[in-house]
């Protein structure tokens, strides 16, 4: 058996077949690795229908080469081992259904940031693209420099947000679908490295693991968990930041799109999504500011409201929070600084609002009534 946690938790990343879902729900139903592992020789009796292929892959050994050489390289380079059970785990992606048991990280970042966007896009940008990116970065550090911009660091769009923050002195996290004993693509190399400077590369890969295609298309549900918000800033028809977009709305996200010439092939995407109401339409980062409720501080005066009886912790903690801000607050905020599952925060939210504390604003913003 995994001598230790973390030996654990890389062990059952290496069961095949087991996936993200089905991990995770091993991991909630047994509270960490090791007891799934002390486990296995009764998983019949405790969870009925699990495979018998399963209960053999976590018998076998024949891991414990692998699961070495890994613990010698994140030693080595001094990376980053977070698991739902840390504290500094993001809160906002541990709440999605296939979020990840282990997230690999160099550079330093605080994952529960108040305010995270992510920004994605096609790979063919175009120069309005480009230019909308790199304006919309700009403006929306002006306005919040306390903003987290994320992407993927591919080619077009992804790169241009991450030279945007760069330039503008915005922190920003580039999210990877390999692992992090490489930079793809190559010439992202350097951006890679000034990110480490005000930043962080952030992945769910062990080291070795080569960007294949299907490794995007599950980067990409990590760029939209650990966000507010998702900004399609130029798509086509097809591609992956539909696919974060689709995602981010099954998480709850907030997602927003720059509209484009009708025809043009980079701009069918952001314009469908438009069409299809499943995204905003913002065409600065002030319109996305003021969706968000993501106001100045000093614009915000806490209110008081006397209460004509006793809340539950959990209500009194959500109500305080939310009388902190006049203008509101966002659901994720919320989420973050009072550390309480959506599901379960969604309950608090309905109980006080049946209770004529507080009102739902356009934007998923809660405020005092």
């Amino acid at each position: 058996m995994p001598e230790d946690e973390l030996t654990a938790l890389l062990t059952l990343n290496r069961i095949e077949g087991l996936g993200c879902i089905g991990a995770k729900l091993l991991y909630e139903r047994f509270g960490s690795a090791q007891e799934i592992f002390r486990s296995r020789d009764h998983l019949k009796e405790l969870i009925p229908g699990v495979s018998r292929k399963l209960i053999e892959a976590l018998e076998d050994s024949g891991y414990s080469s692998s699961v070495r050489e890994e613990l010698d390289f994140i030693e080595k380079h001094g990376i980053r081992c977070i698991t739902p059970s840390d504290s500094d785990y993001p809160v906002r992606l541990r709440d999605c259904h296939d979020a990840p048991l282990l997230l690999f990280m160099l550079g330093n970042a605080n994952l529960n940031a108040a305010k995270i966007v992510s920004i994605v896009g096609t790979r063919k940008a175009t120069d309005y693209g480009r230019r909308m990116c790199s304006t919309f970065v700009e403006e929306l550090y002006r306005i919040c420099p306390d903003v987290v911009v994320v992407s993927g660091l591919a080619l077009g769009i992804d790169i241009e947000a991450h030279k945007a923050s760069l330039s503008a002195g915005c922190c920003t996290w580039a999210v990877l679908a390999h692992g992090l004993d490489q930079i793809y693509p190559p010439s992202h190399r350097n951006i890679a490295k000034s990110i480490l400077d005000r930043g962080a590369l952030i992945t769910e890969f062990t080291g070795q693991t080569q960007p294949f295609k299907a490794n995007f298309v599950k980067r990409n549900r990590i760029i939209a968990g650990l966000a507010d918000a998702v900004v399609v800033v130029e798509s086509r028809a097809k591609g992956g930041s539909l696919i974060t977009a689709e995602i981010a709305e099954s998480y709850n996200r907030d997602c927003f799109a720059f509209p484009g010439s009708v025809g043009d092939p980079c701009s069918v995407g952001c314009n469908e999504l438009i069409r299809e109401n499943r995204a905003a339409l913002i065409t600065s980062a002030t319109d996305f500011v003021n969706a968000m409720g993501w106001s100045c501080d000093s614009d915000n005066t806490p209110l008081q409201k006397t209460l004509p009886f006793a809340l539950t912790d959990d209500e009194q903690r959500v109500f305080e929070r939310i009388g902190l801000k006049a203008h509101g607050v966002h659901i994720n905020t919320i989420i973050v600084d009072c550390n309480i599952p959506y599901t379960k925060l969604m309950t608090v939210l309905f109980s006080l609002e049946m209770k004529g504390l507080i009102k739902t604003s356009p934007g998923a913003l809660y405020k005092l009534s």
